[in-house]
């Protein structure tokens, strides 16, 4: 570690009032020891990180990190702050910042010496003797592990990163060695892991396994990081009493723990909290409570499921309910637009009388292109034909992992069946992962564990869900299906043009976020049909060119007026020509995210206007993706180019006149690193290269 930090990268006095603040303050010393090449580029991947989960720590810690591919080399910056500063720790400001840089490319030599460090915070005499250090060197040495020179021949009064690694190392392995007597510790496995796989990773680890010396307890914790991971041996898994989760990222090869009292959480929560999780899972082995192969809950919990594990426990059902909504829309995106654009493209060679066919396996002729026109109208029917069954499933697998596929995919195929349309496979969905949840909470004999995830689940969901969705709910969700599409299809004058100006809004209201995809699904399930009406593919091209205005506005806004940008907003508006061009609305979350009163609202009134204008003009569409390059498919497609730059010039003048408008940074220089201009807001929008 002698050369991540020196004593020139140690801040003993630092004056700064936000978190955003004191990031800046201890990158500008990596910026002047050449370990940054784009202060402002690095610090909105710190942002971006920070953005995702809170980096305060309890006792005082800050610990802002992320992995950048404007680092040169990995890089330490140490900050302490008399007054403190407010990183989202439960128990209030942090006096101790550290700001841990790691390049894309990190090896694992450097990130396995980070995640060391990152163990050692949990130790209170290391963090004890920076509080009280006086010289900068002196920090630089304690962090290092050296032993500082104003505390020669003390060198046992602060442990070094490495001895708390290998002292870390010697948890529940030393004493598993032993026979020990019959009434041997209870014996925890553990995994961890955060989205950046650097310091909350190593922490909750430490503090896991320190809780765990305190009670008796054996603890082996894996340790799934940015440097990789070593399995943990299956004989250790396999004689564990229970097992621990504690990860913001999903749990990789989790089948391993299965069929062990389990307790799932996030990965803070064994930072702060380290013992109630071992007292949790010990109660869970004392009740009999385990977790079935493939399945996320241990059976007497209904929590541990895959969207649950993406934060803290508590989260609101509202938000339990978004997710799991979200985890189906997102796996059947992909078929829509295979599916959608291979429909179109059958249209565009062989018109829309094509739909009217033989099917191509009897009547295929390889030098007529009628039959590829065919061909690829019914390969994208068959895709299309996946949508809902998908939709359900996914929906059940975000709410009960695995096992809630089988019924998932069974009640939207039934939903299909009896015309229940998008509305059904939305409840088939939520009806399986419901009733997977409530066979796991069954108290079930232990020889019958191994065939519950594979024979008894399902087999009793598949049949509840598809008795539910034949008998009882399947007739009035389809009555309330084709309520709907006679609704649509009788649009026409102002109501056509209002509910433009809506779709268009809700496009651009979060990005590609979840009121963005409730837009998209709903007009992507009225052309789900072999033959959608009208009014059907008027949505579809409204909601298309609404989606495609964030974008080109930030490139073009970028371009007429860059230096109302910083150079990563300049360097991102590039690429948001193409982004914008192919319908990725996501390419203006990097502007939306660093300056979001003024990205925002600019991009949902230009929206409204594209929205409004393509119902207006009267265009269409028949395929649900593809932005310019499906122009050629669209109707009317002069007029819908001149809707979608009409709202781009709404959103770019608007976007200019309010960041115009805005007051200069307080004590911002004229020109800032990397070309930035000094009135650039704090940025938080780049996304880390890697999670």
């Amino acid at each position: 570690m002698s050369d991540m930090i020196s004593a020139d990268l140690v801040d003993l006095d630092l004056s700064a009032d936000t978190k955003e603040a004191a990031a800046r303050a201890l990158a500008e010393r990596m910026v002047a020891r050449g370990r940054v090449t784009d202060l402002e580029g690095f610090l909105a991947d710190v942002a971006a990180r920070e953005a995702q989960m809170p980096t305060g720590l309890d006792g005082g810690i800050g610990i802002p990190h992320c992995r950048s591919e404007h680092v040169t080399e990995p890089t330490l910056a140490f900050g302490r702050s008399a007054r403190g500063i407010d990183f989202g720790a439960a128990d209030g400001p942090a006096d101790l910042v550290f700001l841990i840089a790691a390049p894309a490319g990190a090896d694992d030599a450097h990130l396995t010496i980070l995640s060391s460090l990152a163990r050692q915070l949990m130790n209170a005499e290391f963090t004890d003797a920076l509080r009280a250090v006086g010289d900068p060197a002196d920090a630089a040495a304690l962090i290092r592990g050296e032993e500082p020179a104003a505390a020669a021949g003390d060198q046992d009064s602060v442990a070094t990163p490495a001895a708390a690694s290998a002292g870390a190392a010697t948890v529940g392995t030393g004493e598993r060695e032993d026979p020990g007597p019959p009434e041997r510790p209870f014996r925890i496995v553990a995994v961890t892991s955060c989205p950046t796989g650097i310091a909350h990773t190593y922490m909750a680890a430490e503090s896991l396994e320190n809780a765990g010396r305190e009670e008796g307890v054996e603890v082996a914790v894996e340790t799934q990081g940015s440097a990789g991971f070593d399995r943990l041996d299956p004989a250790v898994i396999a004689a564990a009493d229970g097992v621990i989760f504690a990860h913001d990222v999903p749990v990789r090869e989790k089948d391993r723990f299965a069929g062990k009292p389990t307790v799932d959480t996030g990965v803070k929560a064994a930072i702060n909290r380290p013992g109630e999780l071992i007292g949790e899972v010990r109660g869970k082995a004392a009740r009999g409570e385990v977790t079935a192969a493939g399945a996320t809950a241990s059976s007497g919990s209904a929590g541990a499921t895959p969207v649950e594990r993406g934060g803290e426990s508590g989260e609101g059902y509202g938000t339990k309910l978004r997710k799991w909504l979200m985890s189906g829309v997102s796996y059947m995106v992909p078929f829509v637009a295979a599916g959608g654009l291979l429909i179109a493209l059958g249209f565009a060679i062989g018109g829309y009388e094509i739909n009217k066919a033989p099917s191509v396996m009897d009547h295929f002729v390889w030098t007529q292109a009628d039959s590829w026109a065919a061909l690829l109208f019914q390969i994208g029917g068959v895709a299309f034909a996946f949508l809902v069954p998908v939709l359900a499933g996914y929906i059940a697998y975000g709410m009960a992992d695995r096992p809630g596929l089988v019924p998932g995919f069974v009640g939207g195929s039934i939903a299909l069946t009896v015309n229940a349309g998008f509305l059904g496979g939305l409840a088939a969905g939520l009806i399986s992962g419901a009733v997977v949840l409530a066979i796991q909470r069954v108290r079930i004999p232990k020889a019958l564990r191994g065939i519950m995830p594979v024979v008894v689940i399902p087999l009793i969901s598949a049949a509840i869900v598809g008795f539910l969705m034949f008998v009882v709910i399947g007739k009035p969700i389809a009555s309330a299906q084709s309520a709907m599409t006679d609704w649509l299809n009788g649009l026409s004058g102002a109501n056509a043009i209002l509910l433009g100006a809506l779709l268009g809004l809700m496009m651009c209201f979060d990005l590609g976020g979840p009121v963005n995809k409730v837009a998209y699904t709903f007009a992507t399930a009225g052309i789900a049909v072999a033959s959608p009406g009208d009014s059907a593919m008027k949505i579809m091209a409204a909601v298309m060119a609404a989606g495609m205005v964030p974008p080109l506005a930030m490139a073009l806004a970028t371009t007429v007026r860059g230096r109302l940008f910083n150079a990563a907003e300049r360097e991102n508006g590039k690429a948001a020509w193409v982004l914008g061009a192919s319908f990725i609305t996501e390419g203006a979350i990097p502007f939306a995210a660093a300056d979001p009163l003024r990205v925002i609202p600019s991009s949902m009134v230009g929206g409204a206007v594209t929205g409004a204008l393509s119902m207006t003009f009267g265009a269409t569409l028949r395929a649900p993706h593809g932005g310019i390059f499906v122009v050629p498919l669209i109707g009317n497609p002069l007029l819908y180019l001149v809707a979608i730059a009409a709202g781009v010039c709404v959103t770019t003048a608007l976007v200019i006149v309010l960041k115009g408008l805005r007051k200069p940074a307080r004590g911002a220089t004229a020109q800032g690193p990397g070309g930035a201009d000094p009135s650039a807001p704090a940025p938080g929008a780049k996304q880390p290269v890697a999670a």
